[in-house]
């Protein structure tokens, strides 16, 4: 959680920095062999150098990154659960719970997509 400290220090209102803590927290413990970092201001998880999830914040919602293909694979399920999304990202509204098991799904999901790339994005 060190490569985020700052990044969280940064984010005023105090429930917006313990949610996101608590999701980039749960993250760090689920898969320790992911990368923490910032780049382009914003946390993020890397595998062997490639791309896994990201996170960011606005004044309404958590977003989060899972690069096109994991929106679209878990498409049906983001709705389920009630987020809006766009192409390449969800958004989760600060008020409404996170759906952790989906998290898990679209992280463990680009590891095992994304185990033989080379490259940062897809």
């Amino acid at each position: 959680m060190e490569a985020f400290a700052e990044y969280l220090a940064k984010i005023d209102n105090p429930q917006h920095r313990a949610r996101t803590e608590e999701v980039l927290a749960w993250v760090t413990k689920k898969y320790p062999n992911l990368v923490p970092q910032i780049a382009w201001n914003q946390p993020m998880f890397t595998d062997h150098g490639t791309y896994i999830i990201g996170f960011s914040v606005s004044k309404q919602h958590l977003a989060v990154a899972p690069e096109r293909a994991g929106i679209n694979q878990f498409l049906d399920e983001i709705v389920q659960a009630g987020y809006d999304h766009t192409k390449e990202l969800i958004r989760i509204k600060w008020g409404s719970p996170v759906d952790f098991s989906l998290l898990e799904k679209m992280i463990e999901f680009n590891i095992s997509d994304k185990a033989d790339c080379s490259t940062f994005w897809r």
